[in-house]
């Protein structure tokens, strides 16, 4: 499997020179974080296998991705939020997963079916979420109907996908793939795996009786938006292909703090994605044989996936929608003027550098 190496290029340029860039962006960041805190919790509804489930979502606090600590993705700012000191302790997670319980019980009538656990890395890294809290947390939703976990493929082992598996859990490792072209995943996203290691990591989970679910990033930096959609449609169609994946999960990129993709943003050189681009995918893409979903966080924002401002609320309302039914007819309900100056963007542009439109 490939390592994270400053030799995948001629040293300062390539890889190495983007984890230069991002580690000193990193370095900006001051903030601190309680270890008994998690990051996030919410509740939500989620398509699965199985069918749709009420979703309880949960963001540990733990010492942050090891790969971004040597510099990491250029689009992701959630290592900004980890804990200082590279570890916290089982009794820490422990008290973490109770606040998340708590909210649970307080905001629902009923326990949810499906829980999803991240991180700001790895949940199956073993230096960010130890074997006896791994084991924990199995157990304490063993009531539960199914469980997702994000891993990196590097992390993805059998027995540990096995530790769910066995409590009757129906169990999901997520995998931040970011797109099914070795060389936008290096050269744009500045991840250090290929394809062939996710089809390795979907085998593993599989053995364990789990399955897998793929992360897409859609328009990454570096990408025009024409090149963004294709390399989606691409993606997704590849992802469908490997078996055990039966989910994909577009995640249209944001301008995230600490990352650099917000230096370039500030300089006028990256656009996050239109919600054109997301409805183009997701309608393109769903007679594959896999789940296709898209949750546009912070979207008709400037830092998110946005339209014009008029029709983007109604725009995110048709993927929502779409999520649940898998219905492609419901991206016919939404138009607008500005349907017009997207697809002239699409065929357009040529830079990633200088976005036709704002």
């Amino acid at each position: 499997m490939s390592e994270p190496s400053p030799d995948v290029y001629e040293q300062g340029k390539g890889m190495d020179a983007h984890n230069t860039v991002m580690r000193d962006v990193r370095s900006r960041n001051d903030a601190s974080y309680d270890p008994r805190e998690p990051t996030r919790v919410w509740l939500d509804e989620d398509n699965t296998p199985d069918g749709v489930y009420q979703s309880l979502t949960i963001v540990l606090n733990t010492g942050g991705c090891r790969w971004a600590r040597a510099g990491g993705c250029t689009m992701c700012g959630y290592v900004a939020e980890s804990v200082d000191g590279g570890s916290v302790a089982h009794e820490d997670l422990l008290a973490q997963l109770q606040h998340c319980l708590d909210h649970e019980a307080e905001n629902a009538d009923e326990q949810s079916g499906l829980v999803k656990i991240y991180t700001s890395g790895s949940f199956l890294d073993e230096r960010e979420v130890g074997a006896q809290t791994r084991r924990a947390i199995a157990d304490t939703f063993a009531d539960r109907d199914r469980i997702v976990v994000e891993s990196l493929p590097d992390f993805i082992a059998s027995e540990k996908v096995g530790d769910f598996v066995e409590q009757g859990l129906e169990t999901d490792v997520a995998v931040g793939l970011e797109t099914a072209t070795d060389r936008v995943r290096r050269d744009c996203v500045n991840k250090y795996f290929d394809f062939v290691d996710f089809e390795d990591a979907a085998a593993a989970a599989r053995a364990a009786g789990g399955g897998v679910k793929a992360y897409l990033l859609l328009k990454p930096p570096f990408l025009t938006e024409g090149e963004a959609v294709e390399d989606m449609k691409r993606s997704v169609r590849k992802c469908a292909d490997v078996e055990g994946c039966h989910t994909v999960s577009m995640n249209p990129c944001n301008v995230q703090r600490y990352t650099m993709v917000e230096e370039l943003y500030h300089d006028g050189g990256y656009r996050p994605p239109w919600l054109w681009s997301v409805c183009d995918v997701l309608e393109s893409t769903a007679d594959e044989d896999v789940i296709v979903v898209s949750d546009p966080v912070g979207h008709g924002s400037d830092r998110g996936p946005h339209n014009c401002g008029e029709c983007d609320d109604r725009a995110q309302r048709a993927i929502k929608d779409f999520d649940l039914r898998q219905d492609p007819s419901v991206f016919e309900q939404v138009s607008c003027a500005c349907e017009a100056t997207w697809a002239a963007v699409v065929e357009r542009e040529r830079s990633y550098s200088l976005p036709l439109a704002r």
